[in-house]
This record gives structure tokens, C-alpha cells and sequence, in this order.
């Protein structure tokens, strides 16, 4: 009815038309005194008529918008694969018209797509090269034990999780995905990354809190470990004094608790939105905002959810319920 309704308000101009047609013809049998059944009979038979020919052409019309609406859904290059044989010059002028934008959309999205792999293969030979300065000076820290090799070594560490935070992100864009789900240990992700970053909780004098959870998850070890890391990167930043504690909730619940800065309630809402920085981030120049946003969207990936509550000058606490199936395996 409301497409009826639609059609008769465009058309309300030739509707009118035609009525003025009628009253013109009335008035003119009319001033020559003429009978007016003569003009009211054939007048009857042309409303007839003309209301036959609306509802054939507000079917026709109903019939074209339904394809139109099926074109709509269909995806960009396959709509001229779809086009009807057309009736008209008219539609198929428009036709040429769409044929050819399809084309040049085509196209565009072959060149975004080729440029994009072509970064993501940058990138990577960049992250690769890069890795091999670090893990030298690395090895040359390793003869020292002193205060400042360990913030040395301290400081190397984050570079090298900032470097594989940008082949991250570039890989989340990626068509192409490298996730093995396998039964992995829970415990010895956690031990990897706390032994990865000692040198913090060290340097930072802070109490780490953590029993072992003798609990095994179906994920990808090295997407998951890449976000307990990133995790656990938070919370030592935000963190000057007290603990970082790391337990199990049931079901299959890692917690992630630190007696840090917090988080405004004004930022909780959009912390994993993408290059969204908040407050400590405006306070600490180097923040990314990418931390987060790459957490969450690798969580989906791994069928897990995660999820943050905090407090200002009370802490954070995230956690990552890994109960749920993996939504992708590659």
C-alpha cells in the first residue's frame, strides 16, 4: 500500500492533467449545449479504461522496484552480471552507465588491494629485518647485569612489541589469516610473557600475583599470547605501585588485575575503539591506541570476549572469557 501510495503522489501531476482534459471537455459540450450524457458515458468508459492501465503500471512498477531492491543487495561488481534485457533506450542508456561504473570500481578495488598487500609485505621484511639489530643488542646486554642494562634491555623489549604491534595491525586488515587452533596451555602462555617482561615488574619493584590454573584452551598460542602480552603491557605502564594480579575465573575466564592509574568512566566506552587514547593516553605521549583495539578484534577471531572494568586510582581489571568456540579456522 505505501508503494501505491508512493507511486500516485509521483504521478500526481498527469493525474491532475488528465482531470483538466475532462473538465475542459465537460465545459465545452456545456457552452454549446450539448447533452452531457454524451461526454459522461465515454468519460466512465475512460476512467475504466485508464484505471486498468494504472494497476498494470503500478504492477510493472512494483515489479521494477523489487529488482532494483534485489540489485541493491547484490555485491558491487556482480550487479551487471544481474542487469534485466533492458525495454527501453532509456534503461538501457542507464545500464551503459552502471556497466561502466562497475568497471571502474572493479578496478579500484583491485589497485586498494594490491597496494595493500604490497604494504603488508613491506612491513613484514621490515619487521623481520629489524628483529635481527634488536636481538643483538639483546645478546650484548646479556654480558652486563646492571641497572642500566636492565632498563636497556627493558626498553629493547618494547620496541620489539611495538614493532609486532604494527605487523599486527596490518595483518588484521589482511585477507589472509595464519590462526591454528590447537589445545594450548594456559600457564605456559602466562609464564612466557611474565618471563618476557620480569625486567618491568623488576625495574618497577611491582608484586606480581599469580598461582598456576593447570587450564587448557582451544585457541591459536601465538595470537593469544600476543594479546596476554599486550595485556600485561597495560598494566605495568598504568601501574607505578602495588600489584598486578593474574588468575582464573570459571568459565575459562582469564583476569588481568592491576592497582594502577584506571580508566575514566567518560573513556570505558570506546578504549577499543580504533587510535582512541583517552586521558592516559593524552597524559603519555606514546600511547597508540591500537593496544586495545587489536586485542579485541584478535578475541573475535579466537571466539573469545573481553571485556574491562575500572576504576580511577583504583586499578583496571580486563578479562577474557575463553569458554566460547573459535569462530575461525584457517
Amino acid at each position: 500500500m505505501s508503494f501505491v501510495l508512493h507511486y500516485v503522489r509521483e504521478h500526481l501531476g498527469l493525474f491532475l492533467l488528465e482531470l483538466g482534459f475532462a473538465v475542459i471537455f465537460g465545459l465545452v459540450f456545456y457552452l454549446y449545449h450539448l447533452p452531457l450524457c454524451a461526454v459522461l458515458y465515454p468519460a466512465l468508459i475512460c476512467v475504466v479504461f485508464g484505471a486498468v492501465c494504472l494497476g498494470v503500471s503500478i504492477y510493472q512498477a512494483y515489479k521494477k522496484h523489487g529488482l532494483l531492491e534485489k540489485l541493491a543487495a547484490v555485491r558491487g561488481n556482480m550487479v551487471q552480471n544481474e542487469l534485466p534485457i533492458p525495454k527501453t533506450a532509456e534503461e538501457r542508456d542507464y545500464q551503459t552507465v552502471i556497466r561502466k561504473l562497475c568497471l571502474e570500481m572493479q578496478a579500484m578495488e583491485q589497485q586498494y588491494t594490491d597496494s595493500g598487500r604490497e604494504m603488508t609485505d613491506y612491513f613484514t621484511i621490515w619487521v623481520h629485518q629489524i628483529k635481527t639489530p634488536i636481538a643483538s643488542m639483546r645478546l650484548n646486554l646479556e654480558a652486563e647485569d646492571t641497572r642500566l642494562s636492565q632498563r636497556l634491555k627493558s626498553d629493547l623489549l618494547h620496541i620489539e612489541h611495538y614493532v609486532e604491534m604494527v605487523l599486527t595491525y596490518f595483518k588484521m586488515g589482511s585477507e589472509s589469516t595464519d590462526y591454528v587452533f590447537t589445545t594450548v596451555s594456559l600457564d605456559k602462555i602466562i609464564r612466557e610473557n611474565i618471563r618476557k617482561l620480569r625486567g618491568d615488574f623488576i625495574i618497577k619493584k611491582l608484586r606480581l600475583v599469580y598461582e598456576p590454573t593447570d587450564e587448557t584452551v582451544v585457541s591459536d598460542e601465538k595470537w593469544l599470547s600476543f594479546v596476554i602480552e599486550q595485556l600485561l603491557s597495560n598494566a605495568l605502564k598504568y601501574t607505578a605501585r602495588g600489584s598486578i594480579t593474574i588468575a582464573l575465573e570459571q568459565p575459562k575466564t582469564l583476569v588481568i588485575r592491576d592497582t594502577g592509574i584506571g580508566i575514566a568512566p567518560e573513556d570505558l566506552p570506546r578504549i577499543f575503539e580504533r587510535g582512541y587514547t583517552g586521558g592516559n593516553g593524552r597524559r603519555d605521549k606514546r600511547a597508540s591506541g591500537l593496544g586495545l583495539f587489536l586485542c579485541r578484534e584478535i578475541c573475535k577471531r579466537l571466539g573469545a570476549e573481553i571485556s574491562v572494568t575500572s576504576r580511577i586510582e583504583a586499578g583496571t581489571t580486563v578479562k577474557i572469557n575463553l569458554s566460547q568456540e573459535p569462530l575461525e579456522n584457517i
